[in-house]
Protein backbone atom coordinates (compact mmCIF):
# COMPACT_ATOMS: atom_id res chain seq x y z
CA UNK A 1 0.00 0.00 0.00
CA UNK A 2 1.14 3.57 -0.71
CA UNK A 3 2.68 5.23 2.24
CA UNK A 4 1.99 8.40 0.69
CA UNK A 5 -1.56 7.82 0.71
CA UNK A 6 -2.97 6.11 3.78
CA UNK A 7 -6.01 8.20 4.44
CA UNK A 8 -9.06 5.69 4.51
CA UNK A 9 -8.60 1.67 5.26
CA UNK A 10 -11.77 -0.50 4.61
CA UNK A 11 -11.76 -3.36 6.61
CA UNK A 12 -13.57 -6.74 5.14
CA UNK A 13 -13.87 -9.84 7.26
CA UNK A 14 -14.40 -12.90 4.66
CA UNK A 15 -15.12 -16.65 4.97
CA UNK A 16 -16.65 -17.86 2.19
CA UNK A 17 -17.17 -14.99 0.06
CA UNK A 18 -15.81 -15.89 -3.48
CA UNK A 19 -19.46 -14.64 -5.03
CA UNK A 20 -19.44 -11.81 -3.30
CA UNK A 21 -16.03 -10.31 -2.71
CA UNK A 22 -14.92 -9.50 -6.49
CA UNK A 23 -18.01 -7.06 -6.98
CA UNK A 24 -17.48 -5.21 -3.65
CA UNK A 25 -13.99 -4.87 -4.31
CA UNK A 26 -14.60 -3.15 -7.90
CA UNK A 27 -17.53 -1.23 -6.20
CA UNK A 28 -15.33 0.47 -3.44
CA UNK A 29 -12.55 0.99 -5.85
CA UNK A 30 -15.16 2.99 -8.32
CA UNK A 31 -15.47 5.41 -6.06
CA UNK A 32 -13.35 8.95 -6.07
CA UNK A 33 -11.62 8.36 -2.30
CA UNK A 34 -8.91 7.61 -1.57
CA UNK A 35 -9.59 4.08 0.08
CA UNK A 36 -7.27 1.16 0.33
CA UNK A 37 -8.35 -2.30 1.20
CA UNK A 38 -8.09 -4.95 3.37
CA UNK A 39 -9.64 -8.33 2.98
CA UNK A 40 -8.82 -10.39 6.88
CA UNK A 41 -9.67 -13.99 5.73
CA UNK A 42 -9.79 -17.05 7.52
CA UNK A 43 -8.57 -19.33 5.79
CA UNK A 44 -11.89 -19.81 3.37
CA UNK A 45 -12.20 -23.36 2.02
CA UNK A 46 -13.70 -21.96 -1.48
CA UNK A 47 -10.34 -19.45 -2.13
CA UNK A 48 -11.95 -15.81 -0.91
CA UNK A 49 -8.52 -15.36 0.16
CA UNK A 50 -6.44 -16.64 -2.91
CA UNK A 51 -9.16 -14.92 -5.23
CA UNK A 52 -8.03 -11.69 -3.75
CA UNK A 53 -4.73 -12.40 -3.61
CA UNK A 54 -5.60 -12.67 -7.59
CA UNK A 55 -7.19 -9.21 -7.85
CA UNK A 56 -4.58 -7.79 -5.84
CA UNK A 57 -1.83 -8.70 -8.46
CA UNK A 58 -3.85 -6.35 -11.01
CA UNK A 59 -4.67 -3.49 -8.37
CA UNK A 60 -0.85 -3.16 -6.86
CA UNK A 61 -1.13 -1.10 -3.81
CA UNK A 62 -4.99 -0.66 -2.92
CA UNK A 63 -5.60 -4.36 -2.01
CA UNK A 64 -3.78 -6.35 1.04
CA UNK A 65 -5.29 -9.96 2.06
CA UNK A 66 -4.63 -10.65 5.79
CA UNK A 67 -4.80 -14.79 5.74
CA UNK A 68 -5.49 -16.44 8.77
CA UNK A 69 -5.27 -19.59 10.42
CA UNK A 70 -8.68 -20.77 10.06
CA UNK A 71 -12.26 -19.45 10.88
CA UNK A 72 -11.17 -17.62 14.16
CA UNK A 73 -14.26 -15.45 13.63
CA UNK A 74 -15.77 -12.27 12.73
CA UNK A 75 -14.43 -10.02 16.10
CA UNK A 76 -10.98 -11.10 16.24
CA UNK A 77 -11.05 -10.78 11.87
CA UNK A 78 -12.11 -7.10 13.15
CA UNK A 79 -9.79 -6.79 15.82
CA UNK A 80 -6.32 -7.88 13.85
CA UNK A 81 -7.69 -5.18 10.53
CA UNK A 82 -7.89 -2.37 12.82
CA UNK A 83 -4.33 -3.17 14.74
CA UNK A 84 -3.22 -3.27 10.87
CA UNK A 85 -4.88 0.31 10.30
CA UNK A 86 -3.14 1.59 13.01
CA UNK A 87 0.43 0.16 12.36
CA UNK A 88 0.06 1.55 8.76
CA UNK A 89 -0.66 5.22 10.04
CA UNK A 90 -4.37 5.47 8.39
CA UNK A 91 -6.49 8.26 9.65
CA UNK A 92 -9.91 6.99 9.43
CA UNK A 93 -10.69 3.08 9.30
CA UNK A 94 -13.68 1.64 8.39
CA UNK A 95 -15.16 -1.90 8.63
CA UNK A 96 -17.85 -2.79 6.70
CA UNK A 97 -19.79 -6.84 5.67
CA UNK A 98 -18.47 -8.70 2.37
CA UNK A 99 -21.77 -9.63 1.44
CA UNK A 100 -23.25 -6.68 -0.14
CA UNK A 101 -25.76 -5.95 2.60
CA UNK A 102 -23.46 -2.91 3.08
CA UNK A 103 -23.95 -0.28 -0.13
CA UNK A 104 -20.66 0.93 -1.11
CA UNK A 105 -22.19 3.54 -2.21
CA UNK A 106 -22.64 5.27 1.01
CA UNK A 107 -19.13 5.01 2.04
CA UNK A 108 -18.35 8.56 0.70
CA UNK A 109 -21.18 9.77 3.16
CA UNK A 110 -19.84 7.63 6.44
CA UNK A 111 -15.95 9.16 5.49
CA UNK A 112 -17.33 12.50 5.33
CA UNK A 113 -19.14 12.22 8.88
CA UNK A 114 -15.67 12.17 10.47
CA UNK A 115 -14.51 15.65 9.46
CA UNK A 116 -17.15 15.86 12.46
CA UNK A 117 -17.40 13.01 14.27
CA UNK A 118 -15.03 10.36 16.13
CA UNK A 119 -17.14 7.28 15.15
CA UNK A 120 -19.68 7.12 12.12
CA UNK A 121 -22.32 4.30 12.00
CA UNK A 122 -24.06 3.13 8.96
CA UNK A 123 -28.15 2.94 10.56
CA UNK A 124 -30.65 1.33 9.76
CA UNK A 125 -33.12 2.87 12.14
CA UNK A 126 -32.43 6.49 11.70
CA UNK A 127 -34.98 8.44 9.17
CA UNK A 128 -34.24 7.10 5.78
CA UNK A 129 -32.58 3.94 6.79
CA UNK A 130 -34.29 0.51 6.59
CA UNK A 131 -33.74 -3.06 5.64
CA UNK A 132 -34.24 -5.03 2.21
CA UNK A 133 -36.02 -8.56 1.19
CA UNK A 134 -36.11 -9.21 5.30
CA UNK A 135 -38.94 -11.13 6.29
CA UNK A 136 -40.99 -9.47 9.12
CA UNK A 137 -39.20 -11.66 12.32
CA UNK A 138 -36.03 -10.75 10.96
CA UNK A 139 -36.76 -7.06 11.32
CA UNK A 140 -38.45 -7.39 14.54
CA UNK A 141 -35.83 -9.25 16.18
CA UNK A 142 -33.07 -7.13 15.20
CA UNK A 143 -34.85 -3.73 16.38
CA UNK A 144 -35.42 -5.60 19.93
CA UNK A 145 -31.80 -6.48 20.02
CA UNK A 146 -30.74 -3.16 19.22
CA UNK A 147 -33.47 -1.89 21.59
CA UNK A 148 -32.13 -3.90 24.32
CA UNK A 149 -28.63 -3.29 23.64
CA UNK A 150 -29.42 -0.12 24.03
CA UNK A 151 -31.84 -0.48 27.74
CA UNK A 152 -29.25 -2.04 28.77
CA UNK A 153 -25.71 -0.81 28.14
CA UNK A 154 -27.11 3.35 28.18
CA UNK A 155 -26.07 3.85 24.43
CA UNK A 156 -27.46 6.34 22.26
CA UNK A 157 -26.95 5.18 19.29
CA UNK A 158 -29.88 3.63 17.22
CA UNK A 159 -28.22 0.82 15.13
CA UNK A 160 -25.66 -0.90 17.50
CA UNK A 161 -25.74 -3.78 16.03
CA UNK A 162 -24.53 -3.10 12.45
CA UNK A 163 -21.16 -3.53 11.25
CA UNK A 164 -20.82 -0.63 8.36
CA UNK A 165 -18.53 2.07 10.68
CA UNK A 166 -16.13 4.32 10.24
CA UNK A 167 -13.68 5.97 13.21
CA UNK A 168 -11.07 7.97 13.53
CA UNK A 169 -7.94 6.47 14.18
CA UNK A 170 -7.31 7.97 17.67
CA UNK A 171 -10.72 6.75 19.22
CA UNK A 172 -10.02 3.03 18.42
CA UNK A 173 -6.42 3.82 20.73
CA UNK A 174 -8.39 5.75 23.07
CA UNK A 175 -11.60 3.46 23.74
CA UNK A 176 -9.23 0.24 23.99
CA UNK A 177 -11.57 -1.28 20.84
CA UNK A 178 -8.57 -3.78 20.54
CA UNK A 179 -8.53 -4.83 24.26
CA UNK A 180 -11.74 -7.64 24.00
CA UNK A 181 -12.34 -11.45 23.97
CA UNK A 182 -15.16 -10.95 22.74
CA UNK A 183 -15.68 -12.78 19.46
CA UNK A 184 -19.19 -12.56 18.07
CA UNK A 185 -20.90 -10.02 16.46
CA UNK A 186 -21.64 -8.76 20.04
CA UNK A 187 -18.36 -6.98 19.55
CA UNK A 188 -20.28 -4.05 17.64
CA UNK A 189 -21.97 -3.21 20.89
CA UNK A 190 -19.05 -3.52 23.24
CA UNK A 191 -17.59 -1.10 20.91
CA UNK A 192 -19.88 1.31 20.95
CA UNK A 193 -20.26 1.01 24.71
CA UNK A 194 -16.52 1.88 24.90
CA UNK A 195 -16.39 4.34 22.67
CA UNK A 196 -19.45 6.28 23.80
CA UNK A 197 -17.64 5.92 28.03
CA UNK A 198 -14.39 6.90 26.19
CA UNK A 199 -16.24 10.55 24.81
CA UNK A 200 -15.98 9.82 21.55
CA UNK A 201 -18.61 11.76 19.43
CA UNK A 202 -20.83 9.39 17.49
CA UNK A 203 -23.34 9.97 14.91
CA UNK A 204 -25.72 8.03 12.68
CA UNK A 205 -25.90 7.68 8.80
CA UNK A 206 -28.95 6.20 7.59
CA UNK A 207 -28.03 3.27 5.36
CA UNK A 208 -30.47 0.36 3.46
CA UNK A 209 -29.21 -3.18 4.65
CA UNK A 210 -29.69 -5.67 2.03
CA UNK A 211 -30.29 -8.96 2.70
CA UNK A 212 -26.92 -10.90 1.04
CA UNK A 213 -28.57 -12.75 -2.46
CA UNK A 214 -24.94 -15.02 -2.16
CA UNK A 215 -23.39 -17.58 0.47
CA UNK A 216 -24.74 -17.90 3.42
CA UNK A 217 -25.18 -16.51 6.63
CA UNK A 218 -22.36 -16.78 9.13
CA UNK A 219 -24.94 -15.83 12.21
CA UNK A 220 -25.40 -19.47 14.93
CA UNK A 221 -27.31 -20.13 17.97
CA UNK A 222 -23.49 -19.90 19.57
CA UNK A 223 -22.76 -15.88 18.27
CA UNK A 224 -26.35 -15.44 19.46
CA UNK A 225 -25.48 -16.60 23.03
CA UNK A 226 -22.73 -14.88 23.56
CA UNK A 227 -24.19 -11.32 22.32
CA UNK A 228 -26.84 -11.91 25.59
CA UNK A 229 -23.66 -12.65 28.22
CA UNK A 230 -22.17 -9.66 26.51
CA UNK A 231 -25.15 -7.45 27.44
CA UNK A 232 -25.35 -8.55 30.64
CA UNK A 233 -21.44 -7.77 31.28
CA UNK A 234 -21.78 -4.53 30.02
CA UNK A 235 -24.75 -3.69 32.07
CA UNK A 236 -22.86 -4.45 35.01
CA UNK A 237 -20.11 -2.48 34.03
CA UNK A 238 -22.35 0.15 33.30
CA UNK A 239 -24.07 0.34 36.97
CA UNK A 240 -20.45 -0.35 38.56
CA UNK A 241 -19.16 2.87 36.98
CA UNK A 242 -16.07 0.72 35.48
Amino acid sequence: MDPQARELLVIVATYNESENIPTLISQVRSLDLPAHILVVDDNSPEGTGQLVERIAQETPGCIKVLHRAGKLGYASALREGLAMGLRDGYNIIMTMDADLSHDPAKIPELYAATRNYDVAVGSRYVPGGGTANWPLYRRVLSRSASLLARVLTGLRTHDCTGGFRAYRSHVITQADLLNSNTEGYSFLVETLFKCQRAGASITEVPIIFTDRRRGQSKISKKIILEAGWVLLKLFYSRLAGK
